[in-house]
Parts: structure tokens; C-alpha cells; sequence
């Protein structure tokens, strides 16, 4: 198991320590860095600033928004991104969710499962540098009647293969993404409920292909907090998993919601969003049960700490993304380092 480190969203307040987080996980060996973009910061803008400012470690796109881009220019932007950074760039994708791909791309958030599957063809047909044309439900290339014609790639990305990654989180799309990408960015992951909630939708969707899940990196964030008290930790993490749980997305489509039911929890999903949508955040925050937010995360000392990622790994996640918590860089940096010396106890590294 390979461990990566997810610097979040830009603006988020801690932007002058990103980039020292960043080239510190470099040093430790951490194999990706990722970010993140929303309604922000963009992801490559980082992803391109960081890579600048490091010697090996990988970045990668956790995720960049399918409504954000038409498909040739995030192949435009991955290959230049693999160009400059030496074949250090992994591409992660996601549809997002209807109110920000509506409300902030003015993008309509239908068939997000067809959608993703001629994205991910005309992105890959793209970084073939063959002319590009396709003929499909939601786009077609070049458009007919028009003076527009197939066009290939100019830019010469340093992978004739780029990893491409698929943010995942329902059966039908963690299978679709089993099927088509190279590996699955999954969140709020559980150990002892990875293989019915995930695996098992993704190892469907290799088999479709006639693929097994040799190749396939399976990479959860996972956050951490060090420290002796386990209960207090969680409590740092509730205001993150009620934000999900209970506000990401509308009452019909909380895909993170959902996920939380799917682990057992259906009533206290119900009653985390509830009280969010009425507007009772913190309420929603002390509705999260202590459980969840454990199961969820890494929390504790470092033998605690081991533990929980050698469950991970017997789980079957390759690459374990850490969201280190702190409110200072040194904080943070520790973080990073009980991740490698939690690894090593655990006889994973």
C-alpha cells in the first residue's frame, strides 16, 4: 500500500503551508500529492505551482469537474501537466453534483454515468494524437455542417498512458468507473465496509471488461489526527462530515448521504440532514455519531494508527491518501510523518 497526501482546496486558509506540506510529503516519499477544486481554486493552477516546487512525488486532480471542461481541453491540460512535470500528472474526473454543476458551470446534471463514459473516451482518444472525432449522445466531434474538422493533439504528453482516475461513490458508478478508468478516488471510506460498499461494484465492473483488479489503484482520503484522545480528534472532523452528510448536495441527491445509510446509519444520516438544511449546522455536527467519523478516519496514537491502515490494506486499498489535521505547519508535518512511521510499524512500507 503506497500512501498519498490530498492538500484539499485552495483558499481554504492554510495556503502558505500547502506548499511546504507538499514538499515534505516529497521528502518522506509519499507517491501523489492531490488537490481539489469546487467553486474555487482550481486544480491544475495547483497541481502545476506544486510539481514546480517538487522533485518526484506525483500530483493529481481529486478531482477535476467533467461540467467545468469540454473533454479535449482537460486532454490539453493533462498532457501538458505530463509534459511539464515529467510523467509525474495523474488525471482524476468527477461529474460533481447537480447544484454546482447547474448553478455554477450552468452545466444540466443528467445521465452523469453516460456522460462520464464519453468523456473518458474523448479524453483518451484525444491523448492518442490521432484526429479527433466522435459521435455521441452528449458530444460529437466535429460538429456536423459546420466548418469544423478533426483535429489531433499537438502537445506531446510524456506517457503514451496517463492514469486516469473516476471520484466514485454509488454502485452503478463505481462499476461504470471499475470498467473504464485506471482507479477510483473514493471518500469517507470504511475499512469493514469497503468491500460492499466499493470493491466489490468495481471488481464488477473489471470483470465487464474482462480485466481484473491487478493495476487498479484503490484511493480512499482518508483524514488524520494524532493524539491520545480519540473522542476529542473525532470532534475535530465532525463540522467536515456534517457539511457531507448533510449538506452536499440537495435532500434528493446527497450522494454522501446515501453512502452513510448504505453503512448502517440511515437514521442518523436522515437526522445530520435534516438538521443541516435547516440551517442547524452545529446541531447537525453533534448528530454525527462518534463511530462514523472513527471509521472513517485515522485517529490516535501511532500504533492505533497502524492498525487501522493495515485493515485498509487488507481491505484492499493501494494507495491510502492522508488529509493530515493541524492548525499550525508543524502540526501538519508531524501528521505527515506518523502516516510513514505508522506504515513502517505496520510493516506496510
Amino acid at each position: 500500500m503506497r500512501l498519498g497526501i490530498n492538500l484539499g482546496y485552495w483558499g481554504a486558509g492554510m495556503d502558505g503551508d500547502n506548499l511546504a506540506v507538499a514538499q515534505e510529503a516529497d521528502r518522506l516519499g509519499y507517491d501523489v500529492c492531490w488537490a481539489a477544486e469546487a467553486y474555487g481554486s482550481d486544480a491544475p493552477t495547483v497541481l502545476a505551482w506544486v510539481a514546480a516546487k517538487t522533485e518526484r512525488i506525483d500530483v493529481g486532480s481529486a478531482i477535476m469537474q467533467i461540467p467545468a471542461r469540454q473533454p479535449a481541453m482537460t486532454a490539453m491540460t493533462a498532457a501538458t501537466l505530463d509534459s511539464l512535470t515529467g510523467g509525474r500528472f495523474r488525471l482524476g474526473l468527477g461529474v460533481s453534483g447537480p447544484q454546482v454543476s447547474e448553478g455554477w458551470y450552468g452545466v444540466k446534471f443528467d445521465k452523469p454515468l453516460a456522460r462520464t463514459r464519453e468523456y473518458v473516451e474523448i479524453v483518451r482518444r484525444a491523448m492518442t494524437r490521432e484526429r479527433l472525432s466522435y459521435d455521441g449522445e452528449h458530444w460529437t466531434l466535429p460538429l456536423p455542417g459546420g466548418p469544423g474538422k478533426p483535429i489531433k493533439l499537438t502537445v506531446h504528453p510524456e506517457r503514451e498512458h496517463i492514469p486516469l482516475y473516476i471520484a466514485a461513490i454509488g454502485p452503478k458508478n463505481l462499476e461504470q468507473t471499475g470498467e473504464i478508468a485506471d482507479g477510483a478516488l473514493l471518500i469517507f471510506p470504511s475499512a469493514a465496509h469497503l468491500e460492499e460498499t466499493a470493491l466489490r461494484h468495481i471488481r464488477a465492473g473489471r470483470e465487464k471488461a474482462g480485466l481484473t483488479m491487478d493495476g487498479f489503484d484503490v484511493c480512499p482520503t482518508v483524514p488524520l489526527a494524532l493524539g491520545d484522545d480519540v473522542d476529542a480528534l473525532a470532534d475535530v472532523f465532525r463540522p467536515y462530515t456534517a457539511l457531507y452528510v448533510g449538506g452536499m448536495g440537495s435532500r434528493k441527491q446527497n450522494f454522501y448521504n446515501q453512502l452513510a445509510q448504505r453503512m448502517g446509519y440511515e437514521k442518523e444520516a436522515a437526522e445530520i440532514q435534516d438538521k443541516y438544511l435547516a440551517g442547524d449546522k452545529a446541531g447537525a455536527a453533534a448528530a454525527v455519531p462518534q463511530s462514523l467519523i472513527d471509521q472513517t478516519s485515522l485517529l490516535g496514537s501511532i500504533e492505533r494508527i497502524a492498525e487501522r491502515m493495515t485493515a485498509y490494506a487488507e481491505a484492499g486499498v493501494t494507495t491510502l491518501t492522508l488529509a493530515p489535521a493541524g492548525f499550525t505547519l508543524d502540526e501538519r508535518v508531524a501528521a505527515l510523518r506518523a502516516g510513514v512511521e505508522a506504515m513502517e510499524r505496520a510493516g506496510l512500507a
